[in-house]
């Protein structure tokens, strides 16, 4: 039993040894940490591999910064002693495939795509602060291990380890290429102290050369066939760098000269912005800090250093291939908040102004006499002394009594907005105050002031013409008021003129008279003598008046003389022929009728809905034209009666009983007229009833001629009335006026620069124009309902003009730039307009989204042939100092520039063996991206600069 039993327990023990066995196996062909560390490297690849490009980027793949097509995925290795970081790099293109293969000059290659030459790729790096192997021993065992576990994938990626120290940017890599060939590649930097000979491309020549031939090769004497390209980076200087040299290059004429050059204008800087429209107010920065041009050599093969010799010497005019790319100014993606000075930021110091006068009942309390700047109108800009805004003030009522073109830079839209013109007064006015941070108007209204007690014409202002209703009521005060300074300034004349005709002969007496009647003549309206005669007969006597006063002009005191008993005759209507006298009927020089501002016409229609209708209650004003019209006839039509007056004021009025035989008449002449009289008609039935006020008027109306009767239009009491508004102004009432001027204003003047054919640009100002007049609408009203809301609009528009001011500054520096290349000018900005319009509507409150508007970079545009020579233009010629601070050692010079980066492939190939085993001849060939079935054995890149040279080898060897 016991035998039996042993078996059996033996049995027993050896299947749970066995059970335990499958549960716990021990692989000990894993027995080292680097076999383990391989095999974790292995098992990432091999995911990767599986999920391939497309399905890794919906995973979670991230974007390589400054790539649209390069992704990276990353995994952390551990070993016993360190921690690396293995991250996977693929290209995608558009229409997510995956690419093809690698552009040796893609700006937005990973810098080791540029170096070899490739295109997927591992990086390795240790999880250190350096992020680089220091051990040579360590980063070749690394290499190894990467290598083994791509071989055993059957991966044909290259695998690169970050090498030596981190500011010498150098690498080792591997790639298996199948089991017959390999490529090993390595990257190192020198600094400084770059060899003479490895600064010109000879020297570089040769060191390619040397990779692949016996040192001890004379390479003069042999000739090498080797594949060339090469990719030159020009820069112009920034205009920060040549406000630099400007003012370093005038401090060397003030040593060499200080006499010749003090006070000289020629020493005053020039700003890109000069002749711009907006250059009276603030200078812009410019938008376009520079130009980066790229000329690139294409693939061609090179034997001899000769042939390099010749390459460094020719001009960049040769190069196959000329890539041009704007560099921006940061400021065109960062909203202002004050920082600078143009119409945006200084529109919102307005708005908040604006905000503030709601509280303020009188002009005192908004803004004080000692201190001219109210706190709430702080602003980042330094405010000039009182003495430069008086100053200010001054030349800006002193710059001469032109007048000047009110139609200048007025945009279609812009006489919508209820505002004063760009060129009048008040706009100047406005502007002004927003440099000077205050909107005192009382250095202004005290100019005004002296304007009107001196007689003198205010400047900026017609002194003629109707009120133009359409602007503010500010603007239409001052035209009033410049009218009734010239009405003074007139009787003023003719008072003087009266009292130094008193002992003068009878003679002068006639001349002077003659020039009166000149001038009322020349001062009679065509359109006043229209509005009281019938439209036929006007019609028909408007040529023969012309002719008539020709004749007057000619012999003007023989006709004084013999109608001496008219006065104020501006000759005869037609044939007319007045009822009683049968004398010629004959039109009158009249007064104008008064001109009135938008409040003086509600005044007049309140009273008039207070006293019925006009008409048979007429007005004060109606009562007064008419008694002027009335005198006005009668003393050119001595015989008149009050029927011969209405048939001339107000021909409906006068019902003709032979209509026919009236319009047979019109046509007759005098002669004919008389078989005829009188005519037969009547009066209507408003003028014939009794108690008529048009016929009592007549009876009262004496026979003065115009320039004896009392002026309709009062200078003296409507000027005082006009000056009492403007120093009694409401805080809100003056600033409401001012944003909507300062708008118009601002706007306008951005109108006005020359940006060429850009409809973009002409699109977005029309969109600007209407966006002003829907928010300024609210302005118009004599009560604004919602004062937050509108404040809180007014800046959100200040944010939506920084917009188009920058868009403006930007078309109008490419199109100064590119005067002679329009195509480029307008590629250009439809690339920046593109980018650019879609972050006008970012909040400027969102740090993240503010941080990629800051890395706003506008594409890169192929240049022309035809249009290399004006691009070449903006490569202007250094300066004796700019010249100092470079060292001109490398060739290839654009006017005088050297490249800022030299980049040269050179590359040598050899055929594919056809008995290549294991290794598609095909896979072998595409790995070098270039000739069908030749191999590229040897591959350099060098970058850099005559102080600091890059280079990258990469060998392709069979082992």
């Amino acid at each position: 039993m016991a035998s039996t039993s042993r078996p059996k327990s033996l049995q027993e023990d050896d299947d749970d040894d066995a059970e335990e066995e499958v549960q716990h196996f021990d692989d000990f062909t894993l027995a080292s940490s680097w076999e383990r560390f391989i095999s974790d490297i292995e098992a990432t690849c091999r995911q990767w591999l599986a999920d391939g490009p497309k399905n890794l980027v919906e995973k979670g793949a991230v974007t390589v910064e400054d790539s649209k097509n390069l992704f990276k995925v990353k995994y952390d290795l551990k070993n016993v002693t360190k921690s690396y970081c293995m991250e996977f790099y693929f290209q995608i293109d558009d229409n997510g495939s995956q690419r093809a293969g690698v552009d040796n000059w893609n700006t937005s290659s990973h810098d080791l795509q540029l170096c070899f030459g490739v295109k997927d790729f591992l990086l390795i790096a240790p999880q250190s602060a350096s992020g680089v192997l220091l051990d040579t021993p360590e980063s070749s065992k690394l290499l190894s291990s990467v290598a083994i576990a791509l071989s055993n994938c059957a991966s044909l990626w290259p695998a690169f380890v970050p090498v030596h120290d981190p500011s010498r940017n150098a690498y080792i890599g591997i790639q298996n290429m199948g089991t017959v060939f390999t490529r090993r590649f390595e990257a190192d930097r020198i600094g400084s102290q770059v060899p003479v000979k490895l600064m010109h491309l000879e020297g570089l020549y040769e060191l390619f050369v040397s990779k692949f031939v016996y040192s001890g090769v004379d390479f003069s004497m042999h000739t090498f066939k080797v594949h060339f390209m090469m990719r030159l980076t020009y820069e112009t200087f920034t205009s920060d760098e040549d406000d630099e040299n400007n003012d370093i290059d005038e401090f060397m004429g003030d040593k060499a000269d200080t006499a010749e050059h003090h006070g000289s204008e020629s020493r005053n800087k020039v700003h890109w912005d000069d002749d711009c429209p907006w250059s009276e107010w603030y200078s812009a920065e410019d938008p376009l800090r520079g130009f980066e041009l790229v000329v690139t050599w294409a693939d061609r093969t090179v034997e001899n250093t000769l042939e390099m010799a010749e390459l460094e010497n020719a001009t960049p005019h040769e190069a196959e291939k000329w890539i041009l790319h704007p560099v921006l100014s940061p400021y065109l993606g960062e909203p202002s908040h004050g920082k600078r000075i143009d119409f945006s930021s200084q529109l919102l110091c307005l708005v908040e102004a604006l905000g503030t006068s709601f509280a303020a009942q009188f002009m005192e309390d908004f803004v004080s006499v000692e201190n001219s700047s109210s706190e709430s109108l702080k602003t980042s800009v330094v405010i000039p002394p009182p003495t430069v805004l008086d100053r200010v003030i001054k030349d800006l009522f002193h710059e001469g009594s032109k007048l000047p073109n009110f139609t200048k830079g007025e945009h279609r839209l812009s006489r919508a907005l209820k505002a004063a013109p760009l060129e009048s007064l008040f706009t100047q006015f406005c502007l002004h105050s927003l440099w000077f941070g205050n909107c005192n108007i009382r250095e202004f209204v005290r100019e005004v002031r002296w304007c009107w007690e001196e007689s003198q014409p205010l400047p900026k202002m017609p002194i003629d013409g109707s009120i133009d209703l359409s602007t503010c009521l500010i603007h239409q005060k001052l035209h009033l008021l410049a009218i009734c300074i010239e009405k003074n300034r007139e009787m003023n004349e003719e008072f003087l003129d009266c009292i130094g005709s008193d002992d003068s002969s009878d003679a002068s007496v006639s001349v002077e008279e003659n020039h009166k009647v000149d001038k009322r003549r020349n001062r009679s309206s065509k359109a006043d003598l229209q509005r009281k005669r019938d439209s036929s007969i006007a019609e028909d006597t408007s040529n023969q008046l012309r002719f008539e006063r020709k004749a007057e002009s000619k012999n003007s005191v023989n006709q004084i003389r013999t109608d001496a008993f008219r006065r104020g005759s501006a000759g005869p209507v037609g044939t007319m022929m007045l009822l009683k006298s049968h004398q010629p009927l004959h039109a009158p020089f009249t007064q104008d009728p008064p001109l009135m501002t938008e409040d003086m016409h509600e005044e007049r229609l309140q009273a008039v809905e207070a006293f019925g209708d006009s008409l048979n209650v007429p007005g004060q004003l109606e009562k007064d034209i008419l008694l002027s019209d009335m005198s006005a006839f009668k003393a050119a039509n001595p015989n008149a009666v009050f029927e011969d007056f209405i048939r001339w004021h107000s021909p409906g009025d006068w019902e003709s009983s032979e209509p026919e035989a009236a319009e047979a008449s019109a046509g007759s002449s005098t002669e004919g007229s008389k078989d005829k009289w009188p005519p037969h008609g009547r009066l209507s039935k408003r003028m014939s009833d009794q108690g008529n006020l048009w016929r009592k008027s007549w009876n009262d109306a004496p026979a003065l001629q115009a320039d004896d009767q009392k002026p309709l239009l009062d200078p003296n009491r409507e000027g005082e009335k006009i000056l009492h508004y403007l120093e009694t102004v409401r805080p809100h009432q003056l600033l409401e006026q001012m944003v909507c001027t300062a708008f118009r204003g601002a706007a306008d003047t951005l109108n006005q620069t020359n940006f060429g054919d850009m409809r973009q640009m002409t699109s977005k100002l029309e969109q600007l124009y209407l966006i002003i007049k829907s928010t300024l609408g609210v302005l118009q009203r004599n009560h604004v309902p919602d004062r937050e809301q509108t404040v809180k609009d007014l800046t959100r528009l200040c944010v939506a003009f920084e917009h188009v001011e920058k868009l403006v500054t930007v078309a109008a520096s490419l199109h100064r730039k590119f005067l002679d290349a329009s195509r480029l000018a307008q590629v250009i900005f439809s690339d920046f307009y593109s980018l650019y319009v879609p972050m006008m509507g970012i909040n400027s409150n969102d740090e993240e989204e503010n941080k990629s508007r800051t890395e706003m970079q506008v594409g890169r545009q192929e240049v022309s042939f035809r249009e290399r020579q004006m691009v070449s233009n903006l490569f202007s010629p250094p300066s004796a100092n700019q010249s100092w601070r470079k060292v001109l050692s490398m060739g290839n010079l654009l006017n005088g520039h050297e490249p800022i980066l030299r980049e040269i492939i050179f590359s040598t190939g050899d055929d594919v063996n056809n008995g290549i085993h294991y290794a598609a001849a095909a896979d072998v060939a595409a790995s070098g991206d270039r000739r069908g079935e030749e191999i590229e054995t040897h591959r350099m890149y060098v970058s850099g600069t005559s102080n600091d040279l890059r280079v990258a080898l990469s060998v392709t060897s069979c082992d």
